[in-house]
């Protein structure tokens, strides 16, 4: 059956175009809706479900002319089990320290957010980001959001995920970790961290954003199986052929 999603009635606008920040010689346009009203946290879900993401205090959503690479995807957290390499990575995480704090900004926090810019996404949209804007980034959220924070046993600060909490799950909104430590895959295990929270608090997901199978800095998130992915007809499992259109 075709799963409906009811999202109240909202002004929707669409940006310009502008280049594509994950596939070249594209260009990017955007519906935005912004996060207000008496229960902002239910219009979030509400527009998580139907594939939108969070960005400050605004909601958008891909809408781009003659492409549809961005694919909305999540990972139903009853059914997830953990794989042979899932569990080679937890296993190098072994005594890492996680807690969930305030969505507030710090400025030790913010020196391995730049120290993770610099070493990964140097030429990237924000690579000029300053301690303004990465404030804004983290604290101007209408809805239930927190950071997700990584210690070592040492106590160093290894990785931040910034996280909004909904009646359904967890949806991960941006996350960065020590470039030192890239080989250890942090990255896989801030998803697996957040599907494990999830199990114990009996959340349905774990909503990963946008898989694009073109772009390798968004492909990884086919890896985690099972996995959902939004199209024409609702949420599928990932392997799930998209329905063919009607011809006109």
């Amino acid at each position: 059956m075709k799963q409906r999603v009811q999202i109240p009635l909202r002004h929707f606008f669409a940006t310009p175009p502008t280049p594509c920040p994950y596939l070249p010689d594209r260009l990017e346009r955007k519906v935005v809706t912004l996060l207000a009203g008496e229960d902002p946290d239910r219009l979030h879900e509400a527009l998580s479900q139907a594939g939108f993401r969070r960005s400050q205090d605004l909601a958008y959503r891909p809408a781009c002319e003659g492409c549809n690479a961005c694919v909305p995807v999540r990972i139903p957290v009853p059914d997830f089990a953990t794989s042979r390499p899932h569990r080679r990575v937890l296993k190098r995480h072994e005594g890492m320290t996680v807690r969930l704090v305030p969505a507030i900004a710090t400025r030790e926090h913010f020196a391995l957010f730049r120290r993770y810019l610099e070493a990964r996404h140097a030429g990237g949209g924000m690579a000029d980001m300053d301690f303004a804007d990465y404030r804004a980034m983290i604290e101007e959220t209408p809805v239930d959001s927190v950071l997700a924070e990584f210690r070592r046993d040492d106590g160093q600060l290894y990785a931040i995920c910034l996280t909004d909490r909904m009646r359904d799950g967890f949806s991960l909104v941006y996350s960065f970790f020590d470039p030192d430590f890239a080989h250890l895959s942090p990255g896989t295990f801030i998803i697996l961290w957040h599907v494990s929270a999830a199990q114990e608090r009996q959340f349905g997901y774990v909503y990963l954003g946008y898989w694009i199978a073109e772009s390798r800095k968004m492909a990884y998130k086919a890896k985690f199986r099972p996995l959902e992915r939004l199209g024409p007809d609702g949420w599928r499992p990932f392997d799930t052929p998209t329905p063919a259109r009607a011809a006109a």
